[in-house]
């Protein structure tokens, strides 16, 4: 998916960048990237952190930057920050987000014959790029934000860096949190509030969906005010999100707790431990454990030294083969019990099979799932959450393909009272070898997110976006 932080201080703010942007590192698969601002002169450092993790990358070159603000970015699609010269001046920029209607901005953009884009591996055009030339047809920052926003059927959040300050916006929907943190020298925006502790900042201000505003060291001036449409991704709390953030109030590790105590509430199932596939499913699995009264016990421990999570992996066999590297049974805790794993969600179900099937092999009698959100019907249109090339690679869907009903409406699937409902869970269940399924029901989950369901995306489950 990708996250995003920004500093500007009254004096050198180049670490508070490194380490800012650092603690996005989750949120993101493929590039990392820095940019700082000193008078009016731009440094800029981009690496692949595919295999190499952010901070090794870039310790070595906050030591050539300078300035009092920057912007860095941890993304998931094309090389970020770019700097741009225009007749709005020189900038650097970074955007999080998808643009489902790239094709078509860039086919406009040609049309006006003064255009032309770089090409990414593959001819691919950086959306970050359009974005920037999007904003550098109109007359003012603020008029070509707000243009390219109006223009973007998706979702696109960004930071802009000038030598005056930064320049931030949140998605028109708010689909990504975008927070500000201040100290006595300083303020910051953020993806992630987990950054502020740390690093000494304060919450400040969350900007609303569609906001503007300007940041110097001494504050922030609002340039466009928020819109009333919130619809913030629930995966932020259910997975994406890092448990010590907390996005419109609301705290990802209480969030997911709640998650794990409404699984719980609803099954009677007789087991002997609960456990969570790490790391996100752990305080799912708290929360139920607590609710049932029932030990939680790790038959799993993570190896994390030098084993990478295991999505950021490009192809699915080395995705495969770390997932099963990092994880290292203890058979004392498996052998002859029955468990229950908390889930944050089954997107494939590819690497979760060999995960049962190696609980078996180290003799567990029952192996039980109870993921946290219901099931995925529909790739994600706004923030490419999910790494499947095809939506029929989703596990609900492919087993609709199974039931041989692709073309028909989803509807009924995502309603658990449909005899289509039960029999896609007991497809996903036989597939993955599991003594029992039952998901996370969709209003249980929204409850526990504590927003109004209008506010909340879940176009991944009901095709509501």
């Amino acid at each position: 998916m990708g996250g995003y932080f920004g500093v500007v201080s009254d004096s050198d703010c180049v670490e508070d960048l490194f380490y800012g942007t650092d603690y996005h590192s989750h949120l993101g698969t493929r590039r990392g990237g820095l940019a700082s601002v000193k008078e009016k002169e731009f440094y800029q450092f981009i690496h692949n952190i595919e295999i190499t993790q952010f901070r090794s990358k870039f310790e070595n070159d906050i030591s050539k930057m300078k300035g009092n603000s920057g912007i860095g970015i941890i993304s998931d699609t094309d090389a970020q920050p770019l700097i741009i010269g225009s007749h709005l001046g020189h900038y650097a920029i970074v955007t999080v987000g998808k643009i489902n209607n790239l094709t078509e901005l860039v086919k406009q953009a040609y049309s006006k014959r003064n255009t032309h884009f770089l090409q990414l591996d593959g001819g691919e055009i950086s959306p970050t790029e359009l974005v920037a030339t999007l904003i550098n047809g109109h007359a003012t920052f603020k008029e070509g934000i707000q243009g390219a926003m109006d223009s973007i059927d998706g979702s696109c959040s960004l930071l802009l860096l000038t030598p005056d300050g930064i320049f931030a916006a949140r998605d028109k929907h708010g689909r990504t949190p975008m927070i500000l943190g201040r100290k006595e020298d300083a303020m910051c925006v953020s993806m992630e509030s987990c950054v502020f502790p740390n690093l000494f900042y304060q919450w400040d201000y969350e900007l609303g969906p569609g906001e503007i505003v300007h940041l110097t060291a001494d504050g922030y001036q609002q340039i466009a005010p928020p819109g009333k449409n919130l619809r913030i991704c629930a995966f932020m709390w259910i997975y994406y999100g890092y448990p010590a953030s907390t996005y419109e109030k609301i705290n990802v590790e209480i969030v997911r707790n709640r998650c794990g105590m409404a699984l719980a509430r609803r099954d009677t199932t007789e087991i002997d431990l609960v456990a969570g596939v790490p790391d996100s499913g752990i305080a799912h699995a708290i929360g139920y454990a607590n609710q049932r009264k029932i030990p939680y016990r790790r038959p799993f421990v993570k190896y994390t030294p030098t084993w990478p999570r295991s999505f950021m992996p490009q192809d699915q066999r080395t995705r495969d083969l770390v997932a099963r590297m990092k994880l290292i049974p203890i058979q004392d805790l498996i052998l002859n019990q029955r468990l229950l794993f908390c889930e944050d969600s089954i997107v494939r179900g590819t690497q979760l099979k060999d995960t049962v099937q190696r609980l078996y092999d180290y003799g567990a009698k029952e192996v039980h799932m109870r993921p946290a959100c219901p099931p995925l019907l529909y790739s994600c249109r706004y923030l490419n959450f999910s790494r499947s090339r095809s939506e029929m690679d989703l596990a609900g869907r492919r087993a609709v393909r199974e039931m041989g009903r692709e073309s028909e409406d989803l509807t009924p699937y995502a309603n658990p009272g449909t005899s289509q409902y039960q029999e896609m869970i007991d497809r996903i269940r036989n597939r993955l070898n599991l003594t029992s399924l039952q998901y996370q029901l969709l209003p249980d989950m929204l409850e526990a997110i504590g927003l109004p369901a209008d506010n909340v995306c879940t176009f991944c489950w009901d095709g509501k976006g």
